[in-house]
């Protein structure tokens, strides 16, 4: 199943972007979903999950409290909103349909999957 990356940007640090991870192919509210992303010369790093439904959801410690992860059930999408940006959360951002969502989970698919999308870079400037 194909999910699409938008919403990336570039931005100053303290700022904010709204990802959108869509698709036409299935219903996306059936699934858990998670973003990931990776930095230029660092591998790749679960950011967030959300479970099925409204959730709940979970955040990797560098992102808690800046970063929320939600769904838009009327754009069959899940949205990642990431305020007060730093320069550390630059990176190409993706997003994974997967089969559960939690700490571990976003670990084991960072490191063990095999396709991953175009993704949507996010740049954040000193």
């Amino acid at each position: 199943f194909q999910l699409v990356e938008s919403g990336g940007g570039l931005v100053q640090s303290g700022g904010s972007l709204r990802l959108s991870c869509a698709t036409s192919e299935f219903n996306l509210r059936n699934y858990p979903v998670g973003w990931f992303r990776q930095a230029p010369g660092k591998e790749r790093e679960g950011v967030s999950c959300i479970d099925r439904g409204i959730g709940p959801a979970t955040y990797v410690d560098s992102v808690r409290g800046r970063f929320a992860i939600s769904r838009d059930n009327a754009k069959n999408a899940v949205i990642l909103q990431m305020n007060s940006l730093k320069p550390e959360d630059t990176g190409v951002y993706y997003c994974a349909q997967l089969d559960s969502c939690g700490s571990e989970k976003l670990i084991d698919e960072a490191k063990g999957r095999d396709y991953w999308g175009q993704g949507t870079q996010v740049t954040v400037s000193p």
